[in-house]
């Protein structure tokens, strides 16, 4: 039985995702498990979460991290550790307030770069980015 679509296409902040996300090289969405998500090859990018057994953050990005940066962005608020996927190094960033999109960007570069393959990141390298890392 396949998952329920758990998102609206007309959603304003899923839309300005889509901008930053398919910004990078090879950048694909793939619908998976209900949930948009964004690949390089590899998944780097999910919209919408939530907590197991806690809240739901249907606004939101889940993004892989360093375990280094983890710790920093856990003590902001506006970070959670997501179901599921936060064992395997990502967390979750609340979009619901206004979101800095250079700051979206920047989360999304660094899990881009945690998954893409060498020749992928040369052309990030080269420029091949979104429009708010230039």
């Amino acid at each position: 039985m396949p998952h329920p679509i758990m998102f609206s296409d007309d959603d304003p902040v899923l839309n300005r995702l889509r901008e930053v996300a398919l910004a990078f090289p090879d950048a694909t969405e793939v619908v998976a498990h209900g949930r948009p998500t964004f690949r390089g090859g590899k998944m780097f990018g999910m919209y919408g979460g939530g907590v197991k057994g806690g809240p739901q953050f249907e606004t939101s990005l889940l993004f892989k991290v360093e375990e280094n940066d983890r710790a920093a962005l856990e003590q902001d608020a506006r970070f959670f550790y997501p179901a599921y996927v936060g064992p395997y190094g990502w967390l979750g960033l609340d979009l619901s307030k206004k979101p800095d999109w250079r700051e979206v960007a920047e989360l999304l570069d660094a899990s881009y770069r945690l998954i893409a393959a060498k020749k992928l990141i040369a052309r990030l390298d080269d420029g091949e980015r979104p429009a708010e890392l230039r």
